[in-house]
């Protein structure tokens, strides 16, 4: 029997809808459009005094594969996440472009990036295509987050037990941020609420004693919020300037 015109418009309406919801679902891997400039510094790498707190580190990270943010730094919630970053000249620039991670807070010329100009050179498909862009000073790109490496702590020097104790967290992944951040005792998971001080620094003057484990807070636009617990644990005889792995990666 044949279909009423209004049985196709349901039928029609509710195969719309289902095609919707599979782009929103997937939309985590869509790309948005903008702009990338890059260091004027002399060196090829990132700066050194970045407002995410990284320190000398900021410059070297990621291979020296980093970037300034404008928008995307929304007051140090955005440092240390990581995104690929690609230009949209197919005369000169890659499919795969260049993965970065924020270490700085800055724009120009309407830019939501500013790369280092090794990450600016190697968005390119060959070195002559590298330096033609980096001619060019300012390029039209596409970008998303992008998984990279496992979230990584780097314990600030001057950290010291039981008196202080500081971090900040490398390559942050996934479409969720990183809001809070608990240090917690694995004998007995007592958790202490860590302060961020400013970028992706986290803080407390009195750190508990022992081997250490993280709980995170990740954070959606949507409001969606859940803890993730990493695989390793901070030892206990951890030292101030030392990095350690925590076998995890946000992939949500």
């Amino acid at each position: 029997m044949a279909l009423s015109i209004q049985s196709l418009l349901i039928l029609f309406t509710t195969l719309l809808l289902k095609e919707t919801l599979v782009v929103a679902e997937t939309c985590s891997n869509c790309f948005t459009h903008s702009r990338a400039a890059y260091y004027p510094n002399s060196d090829e790498q990132g700066t050194d005094v970045g407002a995410c707190g990284f320190g000398s580190f900021g410059a070297t990270i990621n291979g020296g594969d980093v970037s300034a943010v404008s928008d995307l730094y929304r007051n140090g919630v955005g440092c240390g996440a990581c995104y690929q970053v690609r230009c949209t000249n197919s005369n000169y620039c890659s499919d795969k472009g260049v993965t970065v991670v924020i270490t700085d807070q800055g724009s120009s010329h309407d830019t939501d990036f500013i790369l280092s100009q090794r990450a600016f050179g190697r968005m390119a498909q060959t070195k002559d295509a590298a330096a033609a862009l980096l001619a060019l000073g300012v390029v039209d790109i596409e970008y998303r987050r992008y998984p990279n490496k496992n979230i990584t702590i780097k314990i600030d020097e001057n950290s010291n037990y039981p008196h202080y104790f500081a971090f900040v967290l490398w390559y942050q992944q996934g479409d969720k941020d990183i809001t809070a951040v608990q240090l917690c005792e694995t004998q007995n998971f007592v958790c202490k609420l860590l302060d961020r001080s400013h970028g992706a620094v986290w803080t407390t003057n009195s750190p508990p004693s022992g081997p250490l484990s993280l709980r995170m807070l990740l954070s959606g636009e949507d409001g969606d919020e859940s803890w993730i617990i990493p695989v390793n644990n901070i030892p206990e005889n951890w030292k101030g300037g030392e990095t350690y792995d925590t076998g995890v990666q946000i992939n949500v």
